[in-house]
This record gives C-alpha cells, sequence and structure tokens, in this order.
C-alpha cells in the first residue's frame, strides 16, 4: 500500500505547471475610442495650469495596448509625440508614473534596471528587487528588450556593475537556467537539495554560497517551496533565519527576496509597498514601480495579500500615505478598496 501511495505521490500532474494566471486591475476598457481619449489628453495638455485629472482617469484606465492605439492617434491628429507632450506638460512623481504607463511591462522593467545601474553608485535594492522577483519567463522578455532598447547586454551591465558574490547570484538568475516546473515531485532530490543547503551553511564554519546560488537559481519554484519545507527537518532555522544568520549586505537581501517570492510574490510586493509607503517621506520610486510594473499582471492579488498581512487596504495606505495628483492616479491603478 506505501509502494501505491508513494507512486501517486509522484504523479501530482497539477505540480506548477499550470500557466500563472493574472490577476489585473487595469483591463481593457470596453466603450474605447482612441481618436476621442487622444483630443481629451490634447485639451488637457493645452489647458491652463494642465489638466491633470484628465489625464489621470484615461492613462490609468486603459490597457497598454489602448494607450499605444491612444498615443498613435495623438501623434496623427496633434502632429507630435504623445510622451514628448507629457513631459512637458507634466512633473515629479506624476510625470514618472505616467510615463512608465506608456511602456510595456516588459519595456519599463527593462528601463528601471538601466537607471538602477545608472551614473555614479548602483542602486542595489532596485536591482534585487527587479532581478530577484522576476520569473524565467519575464526574465528572458526582459532580456530581449534590454538588448533593443540599450543595445547592450543585461548581463555584461550586471558584471560591470557589481561584483563578487553578488554580481555571481544575479548573473546566474539573468541567465534564467531554472527548471520548468515537473509533474513528477522527485522526493529524493528534494531531501538532497535541502540537505545541502543546510550543509553549506548551517552546519559548517563559513558559507559555501555557491551551493546555495546554484541550487536557489537552477531549480523550479515548486521544488524549491517543498525543499524549504524539508530544510526544516535538518535545521534548527528555518530558511531565512538561516540566511539572516549566514549572510549579510546585499547577499542577504537577495537570497531573503528570492525565498519570499518563492513563497508567494505577490506578499512580497505587498511588504515592499507597505515598507516604501511607510519610510520617512514615501519611498515614491518604490511603490510607483510596483504599481506600475504589476497593475496588469497581478495587482489585485497583491492587494488581496496586502489586506491579509497588513490588516488594512492598500487603496487606504496609499490614501495616508500620499498627496495630491500622485496619489489619484495610484488610487485609480489600485482599482478600489477592499
Amino acid at each position: 500500500m506505501a509502494m501505491v501511495s508513494e507512486f501517486l505521490g509522484q504523479l501530482t500532474l497539477s505540480y506548477g505547471t499550470e500557466v500563472e494566471p493574472t490577476f489585473p486591475t487595469v483591463v481593457p476598457v470596453a466603450d474605447f475610442d482612441p481618436a476621442r481619449d487622444a483630443v481629451r489628453i490634447e485639451t488637457a495638455i493645452k489647458t491652463k495650469g494642465v489638466d491633470e485629472q484628465t489625464v489621470i482617469d484615461i492613462l490609468t484606465r486603459r490597457s497598454y495596448k489602448q494607450r499605444r492605439e491612444i498615443a498613435f492617434e495623438y501623434e496623427r491628429l496633434a502632429k507630435k509625440d504623445m510622451i514628448i507632450a507629457l513631459k512637458g506638460a507634466l512633473s515629479g512623481s506624476l510625470e514618472a508614473l505616467m510615463l512608465g504607463l506608456m511602456k510595456s511591462a516588459t519595456e519599463y522593467d527593462a528601463s528601471e534596471l538601466k537607471a538602477s545601474m545608472k551614473g555614479l553608485g548602483t542602486d542595489e535594492e532596485t536591482l534585487i528587487e527587479m532581478v530577484c522577483s522576476r520569473n524565467n519567463e519575464e526574465m528572458v522578455d526582459i532580456k530581449k528588450i534590454y538588448k533593443e532598447m540599450f543595445k547592450k547586454d543585461l548581463e555584461k551591465d550586471i558584471a560591470g556593475d557589481t561584483s563578487g558574490d553578488f554580481a555571481k547570484l544575479l548573473l546566474s538568475l539573468v541567465q534564467t537556467k531554472r527548471d520548468e516546473p515537473s509533474n513528477v515531485i522527485d522526493y529524493e532530490k528534494i531531501d538532497e537539495d535541502a540537505r545541502a543547503l543546510y550543509e553549506a551553511g548551517v552546519k559548517r564554519k563559513g558559507t559555501d554560497v555557491a551551493t546555495w546560488i546554484a541550487i536557489m537559481s537552477q531549480r523550479s519554484v515548486p521544488h524549491l517551496q517543498k525543499v524549504f519545507d524539508r530544510y526544516k527537518s535538518y535545521s534548527p532555522y528555518d530558511m531565512k533565519e538561516s540566511i539572516s544568520k549566514e549572510v549579510k549586505g546585499d547577499m542577504e537581501k537577495s537570497f531573503l527576496t528570492l525565498v519570499e517570492c518563492f513563497q508567494n510574490r505577490q506578499l512580497y510586493f505587498a511588504n515592499r509597498l507597505s515598507e516604501a509607503m511607510k519610510s520617512k517621506g514615501a519611498k515614491e520610486k518604490v511603490v510607483t514601480r510596483i504599481m506600475v510594473s504589476r497593475c496588469e499582471i497581478d495587482l489585485m492579488k497583491i492587494r488581496t495579500e496586502f489586506k491579509k498581512q497588513h490588516k488594512r487596504s492598500l487603496y487606504q495606505t496609499i490614501a495616508e500615505h500620499t498627496k495630491g495628483d500622485y496619489q489619484k492616479a495610484l488610487l485609480s491603478l489600485c482599482g478600489g478598496d477592499d
């Protein structure tokens, strides 16, 4: 009987192979007329003092594909580029948010990665968030678009901007060597990886970071979720506690981000939003980036996780910690209160 149950256990056919469903807050509007929207935006920009509310109402409630159509119609009617017109009319955080919406999710990710490595000093926090929270498919697309946009390889830019184990970890994630989820649960491999993580860290003096990097950048997410459960039978600490004991600085942040995203990616983003808004002088760049990059992917689910974790809605938190037209745009992307 034990043999049969073990065999059935290996046939869990839904083991993480489904396409990840989307939970957007921004969806295509039904009664869509790009020419009408283009005229309204042109009028809003020309108005003395700029009618930001109209721009917000239109751009935050249309899908990316629809925004592109509006931009096309705008150029045809106004004989100028809509993005340049928006740049001239808006400023500050609202401008950054609106211009972000005019890029596809992948273009936006690519440009945020580029910005994190521009000029003197690297914005490691952004680099960690972007590289450690994107799945294989997203990262393949980002690399392709990055090359098209900047005529450079993302890998080369990261290698030139980071060093040591931190560079090794980021590069191994960008190389997208992660296994695809399988229909068969390999219990032996789960046990082997859990033991290897323990022996490379908590069990020894000094951490064998290379082993941690290899396992966390190459195994499929459903496999790793089971590895972290199994890990507890070897280590007196769970995986996150072990990371905090073994490594510090950028490595600690990176490994923790990975584990949090493997366990619940939307909860990771919810916590990032909460931290960014709580911090003195809300970290608007972080808030903008998550709201813009996730609104057509999984922001509805992030909203749910936010409420569950922080006992108040994302909507209320945005209303409390931001202001003005920027606040209006964020609330519109948020798509409602929970």
